[in-house]
């Protein structure tokens, strides 16, 4: 199984994710967030694929999501405003990402990677 990584190299959890991922033999494709913008269409998919809430693709936790008061204009954004959003600044994208043909995971937590991927 090939799955997509969507990662900011710096990010520390996305270096815990990529350890886990190399210490299980896991093939990747690698992406690079920021050199690599996800668009909108992309997004507006992954939403779709995920059964996610939009707000799970937000990293609400890094300092441009904060200097730009996105906690106060994200609840009056629809989807669509959303996507576009996200697709100027990957850094604005909650990661990593990890896409497979049937899941998609936002974020590392060890025992949903572990399940999706079957490990």
């Amino acid at each position: 199984m090939s799955v997509l990584f969507i990662e900011y190299p710096r990010c520390t959890t996305c270096k815990k994710a990529k350890k886990f991922l190399d210490e299980r033999g896991v093939s990747y494709t690698d992406r690079h967030i920021v050199e690599d913008n996800p668009t909108a269409d992309e997004l507006r998919e992954w939403h779709r694929r995920s059964g996610y809430p939009i707000k799970r693709f937000v990293n609400t936790s890094g300092q441009l999501y904060r200097s730009e008061g996105l906690k106060d204009k994200l609840p009056a954004m629809d989807d669509e405003a959303v996507y576009a959003l996200l697709a100027t600044n990957g850094m604005l994208v909650k990661r990593p990402i990890l896409i497979g043909d049937d899941f998609l995971l936002t974020g590392f937590k060890e025992a949903e990677w572990t399940a999706a991927l079957g490990l």
